[in-house]
């Protein structure tokens, strides 16, 4: 055993202690590398209320006794060099704590790499790969921009696309990576939004419930592997987000949890340390440790692995302290409020330091509440995020369309409803993973009527989204209407797509992306109310909405009607603020699509007769359970 390197200097338990440090994986955790030429790991592990920590792995037939640690000073961390050691060698830590007599392998909380599931060891490793992305990388603030075109295709990796051939072999990092390029390029999303990549020992929970935040799982291959897939995305001008997930972590045993012994990284307390919906543990945000390591969680993934983005999860959780508890179930704060402040401050830090020196990354908050500025900046008192998830949008939006169209006219305001709000936040409309699950059914199975209906309230619901201001977001299998609901267990019914209807969806999709990416007006004042004007939201009687989108570079101007309803509408007057010609330039109905094929013969002359307010109008063909999309051919007055 050699005691004579550390990778700690006085700074970084300085920083570490404070709750500033936002760089630990280079300082805890396995480093493999060469002392006095001879090649062995550095150990690095905190655990303040231990006896003894002792590594055990591969390398001394897992003996949990052989290979001591030593501690550095009175910091709480025990580290060591152990000749012979190489990259690739399983390991834990053992500890055994001086309370109670509690002794348990853990999973290094700081490792690179893990042993592929079931196996719960982590795996020494480094993190070199030679990037190729460099163009990307210099030019991605046009990319994640407030005025940049943002559509998001959501993916699981595991259930994305498998080998049935092969006994329904899940893809490696590097097979998903020619995959999904070709994919998502063909269909014009921006951006892929994974679901947790972080290792996890319950493939169920979707990365969820996490072990490993510093390791990608080993089910699809190595870091380097993983580096390769976004590389490949990135060469390909594609962007890569990935869910994060501080809000909670797992009870087994060899992770996190009751780490040294004691409650070390969670409270105490169940009332504020225990999450009941997941029956998971919830960090403890006051203490400056798991602050630094939770800080150098993020940083890790944006600049190791090039993420342009981290999509929070759960942030509702995080802010409130009675979350889905009762009476007596939770603890007031200081002033005797629901508010959880550490956890507030906490995001609010984390995002100040994560943009402080990437201006150019998102972050972005799934939080289901109505909290206030989630979006704005902290010096404004807001949390500082990028961008939130519109659950609102979502809910509002789906359940509109869940009802048979005779009685849509009495859920006219679902639709309406949200612009009452869109720009309080910088919002993102997400059709999530979560709206597929758990007996909800597809979209597709979602949309009442017969099949040919369903498609086309598909096609209306995607042609209102991309209409609507706001980044998109659409999880895997509904660009193409996929009968069945999500399973992770099982790829996506791809052979869907040789039936004409699910290709015509597609299709749609994919020519939605290119027209929000292309034009302006629907994307660069997605977050201000310049951008969006009514023409008429009050039409319930005949479920229709007409709407602006206005474009502020180009001085372009989109007029969209949305028609919920199977019937078609002839003769249709809309006030518009322009004459001359408007083009159609998208319809839903059209037979490309799967409609059929009611439109406007390519456009429409504006007559100069007033309607809604407005001096001239257009009159049109509404085709049944459609949106169409006009672009005023005038110049800007």
């Amino acid at each position: 055993m050699r005691y004579d390197v550390s990778l700690l200097a006085d700074q970084d338990l300085y920083l570490f202690n404070e709750g500033s440090h936002f760089r630990l994986y280079e300082k805890l955790g396995s480093h493999f590398m060469t002392v006095d030429g001879e090649e062995g790991t550095y150990f690095a592990v905190w655990a303040p209320n231990a006896e003894n920590v002792y590594v055990t792995g591969s390398f001394n037939g897992w003996n949990k006794s052989s290979h001591s640690l030593r501690t550095k000073g009175v910091s709480g961390i025990w580290e060591g060099f152990i000749p012979g050691v190489m990259r690739g060698t399983a390991y834990k830590y053992h500890v055994v704590s001086r309370w109670n007599g509690y002794r348990f392998d853990k999973a290094d909380p700081f490792a690179f790499h893990g042993e592929a599931p079931p196996d719960t060891g982590s795996v020494v490793w480094d993190l070199w790969f030679e990037w190729g992305d460099g163009e990307w990388m210099k030019d991605r603030i046009l990319r994640n921009g407030a005025d940049s075109p943002i559509s998001i295709y959501e993916a699981h990796l595991g259930s994305w696309m498998r080998v049935p051939e092969e006994g329904n072999r899940m893809l490696s990092y590097r097979e998903l990576a020619p995959r999904l390029v070709e994919y998502l390029t063909r269909l014009n999303f921006t951006h892929v939004e994974f679901l947790p990549v972080m290792e996890h020992p319950f493939y169920g929970s979707w990365g969820y419930q996490i072990t490993g935040f510093f390791a990608p799982t080993s089910r699809y291959g190595t870091p380097q592997d993983f580096m390769f897939l976004i590389d490949t995305l990135h060469r390909h001008g594609i962007g890569v987000i990935l869910d994060w997930v501080p809000s909670h972590f797992t009870k087994d045993g060899h992770g996190l949890n009751y780490f040294d012994g004691t409650h070390l990284f969670e409270h105490a307390d169940p009332r504020q340390g225990h999450h009941p919906d997941w029956d998971t543990q919830i960090f403890n945000y006051g203490r400056h440790e798991v602050q630094s390591f939770l800080l150098s969680g993020a940083c890790y993934w944006l600049d190791v692995f090039h993420v342009d983005g981290l999509r929070v999860d759960a942030v509702a959780s995080m802010l409130y302290l009675d979350y889905s508890r009762k009476e007596g179930e939770w603890i007031p704060n200081q002033y005797g409020g629901r508010e959880n402040i550490e956890a507030i401050d906490f995001l609010q830090r984390f995002n100040e330091d994560v943009y402080k020196e990437r201006p150019d990354i998102i972050t972005i908050a799934e939080e289901s509440t109505a909290w206030p500025m989630v979006s704005r900046p902290t010096y404004l008192g807001g949390l500082g995020f990028g961008m939130k998830w519109d659950m609102g949008w979502m809910h509002d939006t789906l359940a509109f369309m869940g009802h048979d169209p005779v009685h849509r006219k009495y859920h006219h305001d679902k639709l309406s409803f949200r612009m009452v709000y869109a720009f309080t936040e910088n919002f993102v409309l997400p059709l999530s993973h979560d709206e597929v699950v758990h007996g909800k059914g597809s979209l597709i199975g979602q949309m009442p009527g017969d099949t040919w209906q369903k498609f086309a309230n598909l096609r209306a619901l995607y042609g209102y989204m991309y209409g609507q201001p706001g980044k998109k977001l659409l999880f895997m299998g509904g660009e193409f209407g996929q009968w069945r609901e999500w399973n992770h267990d099982e790829s996506l019914d791809w052979h869907l797509l040789a039936d004409p209807a699910h290709a015509g969806l597609s299709r749609w999709v994919q020519e939605m992306n290119a027209l929000y990416r292309r034009e302006p007006a629907l994307h660069e004042l997605d977050f201000d109310p310049a951008g969006f004007e009514w023409v008429d939201r009050h039409d319930a009687e005949q479920s229709i909405l007409a709407f602006l989108r206005k474009g502020k570079s180009t001085g372009d101007i989109f007029l969209v009607v949305c028609n919920f309803t199977p019937v078609p509408r002839h003769n249709y007057r809309v006030g518009v603020p322009r004459g001359g010609f408007w083009r159609e330039v998208r319809n839903s109905d059209a037979r490309e699509y799967g409609g059929s094929g009611q439109g406007n013969a390519g456009g429409v002359t504006a007559a100069p007769v007033s309607a809604h307010g407005r001096l001239h109008a257009l009159t049109v063909v509404v085709p049944p359970l459609a949106a169409v999309f006009f672009k005023s051919e005038a110049k800007k007055a």
